[in-house]
């Protein structure tokens, strides 16, 4: 409740300081100009979502982040849809994958450090030994 309110305030100073500097229809202009790109995102999301199934499976990145950078590209579409500057502001960037893999690796950082990684769990072997199969070549019976 407190982060929607500090939104609500922050979102109220820079509307009406950018509204007043740009005027009435400047405003309305931008409000509709942002609604119709975000709308225009939303329909063109399927060539984000295979740019991004693109980068997984030349395994440029995970599942983990795969899933964080579609939903910031679904999120910065729904955000320019949404009437305000400051929403406007954060959906153009949240469109950029600089800055959402910037964000989808500090969250990265963060949750990695609770978790025990996978190695951990499993058996640990030793890396100096080989497998090898010997193949007998004489056949002689005894």
């Amino acid at each position: 409740m407190l982060y929607f309110l500090v939104y609500l305030f922050l979102e109220t100073l820079i509307s009406v300081n950018i509204s007043s500097a740009i005027g009435g229809f400047a405003t309305f202009l931008e409000i509709v100009l942002s609604a119709l790109v975000g709308i225009v995102l939303l329909v063109n999301f399927r060539a984000t979502l295979g740019e991004n199934i693109r980068a997984v499976s030349s395994n440029q990145i995970d599942l983990q982040e795969f899933q964080r950078l579609n939903i910031f590209a679904l999120l910065g579409a729904v955000l320019l849809i949404v009437p305000g500057f400051l929403t406007d502001i954060i959906g153009v960037l949240l469109q950029f994958s600089v800055f959402t893999s910037m964000v989808v690796n500090r969250t990265n950082v963060k949750s990695e450090s609770d978790k025990t990684p996978y190695n951990q769990n499993t058996i640990q072997k030793d890396s100096d030994v080989i497998d090898v199969e010997i193949i007998d070549t004489k056949h002689t019976v005894k």
